[in-house]
């Protein structure tokens, strides 16, 4: 009885100096060592919590994830009442950025150490990752998810009485594809190119002559550049035959003219966000929106556009001669 005493006592001390060894090689950063010693002491006793405890620290250290949950896990099982286990836990399934799986791992920590401020301080850490998560995947959503007709209905509603619906329809087409396009080309560059794009006739236009789209990044420069570019334009929306035409220019980009800056009943009333303009041009419609845009979470996204007075804001005069509402 005395030997089986003897051999119990050597087991546990060979098993606490295998412990401690790879707490040192833990503290040195020396991970991997750490987590050898800890197996090795589970070999000599695979029901002590703390050994799974203390690899479960060493894996996720070494990002080895799955092993380092399974062994938080097989310490929740030895020992479910130790604030440990699931303190282990949670911290790993903050590694897997799964911050609602981690807040409640946290929360059964804190039930069995209520005093515990380590733990409360990763439950408010968790708290703010899974709200910021959660954003994160709202503003993603939105930047792919871009759809501008939602936001026209009263538009396609004014072209309807103003205009037959094969016109409505190309033209407000048009216009949702130009506008879809800056967006999508501002969330991945921060940016769109000052052009107009025409709408051509598809039997007047001729193809080989006329590009469907003409850049107008010198235009804004000074009031010299912005007169001389509005001829050139008219007579490129005559010649080609175009049936409507859509500017995109960035706001930060214009020197001429800063329509941002009027006063009286041309006063500014969109703060002073960046962003982009869009004047759509018909000949029986004008309309004007600015797009803001912001950066949230790092990342670049455009709000909702805002509806201008083109009467007060116009970036350009009228391109197409007034063309009287259908009958």
């Amino acid at each position: 009885m005395a030997e089986a005493e003897g051999g119990s006592d050597k087991k546990a001390s060979g098993v606490e100096s295998l412990k401690d060894k790879g707490n040192e090689q833990f503290k040195a950063g020396n991970f991997l060592k750490a987590a050898a010693l800890y197996t090795q002491a589970i070999k000599q006793d695979p029901q002590n919590p703390t050994l799974y405890s203390n690899r479960a620290a060493a894996f996720l250290q070494l990002v080895k994830l799955s092993k380092a949950l399974a062994d938080a896990e097989t310490t929740i099982t030895l020992n479910p009442k130790w604030e440990k286990g699931y303190f282990r836990k949670g911290c790993i399934l903050e590694a897997m950025e799964q911050y609602d799986d981690a807040l409640t791992a946290f929360q059964t920590a804190l039930q069995y150490n209520p005093k515990s401020v380590e733990v409360s301080r990763k439950m408010k850490k968790i708290s703010q990752l899974a709200r910021d998560k959660k954003r994160a995947e709202e503003v993603e959503k939105m930047r792919s998810n871009v759809d501008l007709a939602k936001h026209l209905d009263e538009l396609k509603s004014e072209m309807s009485r103003k205009c037959g619906s094969e016109e409505r329809d190309d033209a407000f087409s048009f216009l949702v594809e130009t506008m879809e396009a800056a967006v999508k080309s501002w969330h991945e560059t921060s940016k769109v190119e000052a052009r107009v794009y025409f709408l051509l006739d598809k039997v007047k236009t001729d193809t080989e002559k006329y590009a469907p789209a003409v850049n107008i990044d010198k235009a804004f420069e000074s009031p010299d550049t912005h007169r001389n570019c509005f001829p050139f334009l008219r007579q490129y929306a005559e010649d080609s035959f175009s049936r409507a035409a859509c500017l995109v220019t960035p706001k930060s980009i214009m020197s001429y003219p800063q329509v941002w800056k009027g006063q009286g009943s041309r006063k500014w009333k969109h703060g002073q966000q960046d962003g982009f303009f869009v004047q759509f041009e018909a000949p029986f419609l004008r309309k004007l929106w600015f797009i803001p845009s912001s950066t949230e979470l790092g990342q670049t996204l455009c709000r909702d556009p805002e509806d201008l007075d083109i009467s007060a804001h116009e970036l350009i005069p009228r391109l197409f001669k007034e063309k009287s509402s259908k009958s």
